[in-house]
């Protein structure tokens, strides 16, 4: 029973655009009414209506440690005593930067800003400005916030200029970005040779997160290194979604390859706002007021955000939370694909770590038209069919799915069981 959540839903739709503050809340791609929540606990959610889930969303992946974990809160709450913004540098930054630099050598200074799509336009600006070229370089299906520059898709092919994606963004605006496939090398060196001094940057999702759960191929990654050294372009993993979220220094840490940039967000706020960039000195440098390249922000490092972030990252500071996190992560995916096994349904999982999200596909998911390939009209269905048997997933077959340190084995096996029973109603028709 919904029926609070479709009361709130008609009259949020008479206050805000679609009734929502971000456009996939309103579950358009998967149809019916969306649910409200009223609280988390832990690996649990309830709505308005009382009904409760496992939830696999987790603010689309902040919450490494669960819902309402006691040291966020009471790190949340020491510090919105204190007061909640002053309009000044605190303690609370400097050391939430120190963890971030002291777990990712990479970024040697870190600047903190109020979002991951602040992050990302930051960084961009940053790269822009430090190579002194306009275009940069994106890959389909990949996501990198609401910017006007990365909100271009691929047009005809994966080496055409970039079209508009969204009303409001100039196509002159669009024509600097370059779109080439995910985990496809070759259509990068094609771009770069058409354009050999006019690439500032390359921006990619290590893990691509926003097209599901996509891995980076053998290789991917330090060929994406090497044309950048090759044509003097910077490298900017966007680790928004993976940062921290996969190992304690990130993706970095388990490619082994070094971009110039990275951006974050998402765990190092704890499920506050926050984002960040970060990367070698002499770049950061140029920033604002070291620097001229400009970016600024009334609530950059908000007190309390660095509080829950800091004690968010002290929860999974050494490799035994993400030891957990994997074991959790692979007996979920062995259950999904078991489940699917019996059935004859064909499915494969994209898993990196705690992240991950199962594609109705026989065939391997390497890049956005794979997933594309994928059945999503059927994926709906099992959208519906698991929510009814108490399990929170994201309205979308392209959002990963994620775990927290709160989830135990007695919460993967009821997600695993209500996947056998939910895989079962949609390929029967039940």
């Amino acid at each position: 029973i919904t029926t609070r959540s479709h009361s709130l839903f008609d009259t949020g739709q008479t206050l805000m655009p679609g009734g929502v503050s971000s456009p996939v809340r309103a579950w358009k791609s998967v149809g019916g009414v969306p649910i409200h929540m009223e609280r988390g606990r832990g690996a649990l959610v309830w709505d308005v209506d009382g009904n409760e889930y496992v939830d696999l969303v987790l603010s689309y992946g902040p919450l490494i440690a669960g819902h309402a974990h006691p040291a966020v809160i009471e790190a949340i709450h020491k510090a919105a005593e204190r007061g909640t913004t002053f309009g000044t540098t605190t303690e609370g930054e400097i050391e939430l930067a120190r963890r971030v630099v002291e777990r990712m050598p990479v970024v040697e200074q870190v600047r903190f800003v109020n979002s991951g799509t602040e992050a990302t336009m930051s960084a961009l600006r940053l790269a822009r400005a430090a190579t002194g070229r306009d275009r940069f370089l994106k890959f389909d299906g990949c996501y990198h916030g609401h910017g006007d520059s990365f909100l271009v898709k691929a047009g005809s092919g994966a080496l055409t200029l970039g079209t508009p994606d969204s009303p409001g963004v100039p196509a002159e605006l669009a024509a600097m970005t370059l779109v080439a496939d995910y985990n496809q090398l070759d259509s990068v060196a094609r771009l770069f040779e058409e354009h050999p001094r006019s690439i500032a940057c390359v921006f990619v999702e290590p893990v691509a997160g926003n097209m599901g759960c996509v891995r980076p191929a053998q290789g991917f990654l330090g060929g994406l290194r090497e044309l950048c050294d090759r044509y003097g372009a910077l490298l900017i993993f966007d680790e928004v979604m993976t940062g921290f979220r996969v190992a304690p220094g990130g993706y970095v840490e388990i490619s082994g390859v070094a971009p110039d940039l990275v951006t974050l967000g998402k765990v190092i706020g704890g499920g506050l706002p926050i984002g960040a960039y970060g990367g070698r000195l002499a770049l950061m440098q140029e920033i604002a007021p070291a620097g001229n390249v400009y970016q600024a922000g009334t609530l950059s490092g908000n007190p309390l955000a660095v509080a829950a972030g800091a004690a968010t990252l002290d929860l999974v500071a050494d490799e035994a939370a993400y030891q957990q996190l994997e074991r959790m992560g692979a007996r979920l995916q062995r259950g999904l694909e078991q489940a699917a096994r019996q059935l004859d349904v064909p499915l494969v999982v994209g898993r990196q770590g705690s992240m991950l999200c199962p594609y109705l596909t026989g065939q391997t998911v390497n890049g956005f038209q794979d997933v594309m390939d994928s059945d999503r009209a059927t994926w709906n269905r099992f959208f519906h069919a698991m929510l009814k048997r108490g399990i929170h997933l994201p309205p979308s077959p392209f959002e990963a799915w994620f775990l927290s340190t709160a989830h135990g084995q007695e919460h993967i096996d009821r997600v695993i069981d209500a996947a056998a029973e939910s895989l079962r109603e949609v390929a029967v028709g039940d």
